[in-house]
């Protein structure tokens, strides 16, 4: 079987192509600079010549809430194209199995937590990343509708806040892990007496390490198609991948000081904004199924903070 992973480069599809050519599995693989998923006609070429015979879907443009806050156009269409080309060419080529990987951000801001599968479309999106969200949804959808018209199997995992290995660390556009790691890092090499960070540190949040997602990502692509069903239904058909546990950010800045080794104060900036209150994902679906998270987030953060001093040159210049 030959597998096409979207998103190769970015930290869970990196992770993927891992765990896939540990099984021995054949990957197509392409940068962005050699094909550009946002073209609709240069992803039917690919498809046309590289004849895939499974597909998964993890390349998106994603980032912090500064990011999300300032291209929210630049998220909603990039996120939408991506979506569109890909599915409907794996599609239009004879490919029967696709997984796609959405976000956390699907479901409403004042969703009941932990956040139930059930929960989507049932209230309003968090504004800040509605744009991102709105085009996660649209890929469920979109796998699902193939399903229901063509009777394919396309299937979507929902992610909570991912972290790890390969993460992106840059000041402004990356999520709060790398970003605080980042901070806290450099102000511990310029001896800083205080780091302050964005919101009033309340907000409770759920953290998945990279590695667990990829094994998840692939339990789920695996399951047999009776086993998915049964779990599932054809107009709600993602599964929720988390650790089924959450911390607010203040406790998330003072472990990442702590792994770190920076001993200064921690200072918290109510004029910036939380988003949404508390994001807890229910995985009592994948639970049953027969998948749990491994990777407790101390561990998995000692292992992100090594690959970022072992890295760190390559981010100096961002």
């Amino acid at each position: 079987m030959r597998v096409f992973v979207a998103g190769h480069r970015g930290m869970v599809g990196g992770a993927i192509v891992r765990k896939l050519a540990e099984r021995g599995v054949e990957t197509v693989v392409r940068t962005h600079a050699e094909l550009d998923l946002a073209d609709q006609g240069a992803v039917a070429a690919f498809f046309a010549q590289e004849r895939p015979d499974a597909v998964i879907l993890a390349a998106a443009k994603v980032g912090g809430i500064h990011a999300n806050n300032t291209y929210p156009a630049d998220f909603i269409y990039q996120n939408l194209m991506i979506e569109c080309n890909v599915i409907h060419q794996a599609f239009a080529n004879g490919v029967q199995r696709l997984l796609q990987l959405g976000s956390s951000c699907i479901y409403p801001r004042e969703a009941p937590q932990p956040m139930r599968e059930d929960a989507l479309l049932t209230g309003t999106l968090e504004p800040t990343n509605e744009p991102y969200a709105i085009a996660k949804i649209a890929g469920i959808k979109l796998c699902e509708s193939y399903n229901r018209q063509h009777g394919v199997d396309y299937r979507s995992v929902m992610p909570t806040n991912l972290y790890g290995p390969g993460d992106n660390f840059h000041p402004e556009n990356s999520h709060v892990i790398p970003a605080l790691m980042r901070r806290f890092h450099e102000a511990k090499v310029a001896g800083d007496p205080v780091v302050t960070i964005w919101g009033s540190g309340t907000p409770r949040r759920e953290f998945l390490h990279v590695d667990d997602m990829a094994d998840a990502s692939l339990f789920v692509f695996d399951l047999p198609k009776d086993v998915y069903q049964a779990n599932t239904k054809p107009m709600l058909s993602h599964v929720n991948v988390g650790c089924g546990e959450d911390v607010s950010i203040l406790e998330l800045a003072r472990i990442v000081a702590g792994v770190v080794g920076y001993e200064g104060d921690i200072a918290t900036d109510p004029t910036k904004p939380d988003g949404a209150p508390r994001k807890l994902m229910d995985v009592a679906r994948l639970a049953g199924m027969g998948w749990t998270a491994r990777i407790d987030l101390a561990a998995g953060l000692q292992e992100t903070y090594r690959w970022f001093l072992d890295h760190q040159a390559d981010f100096r210049a961002v």
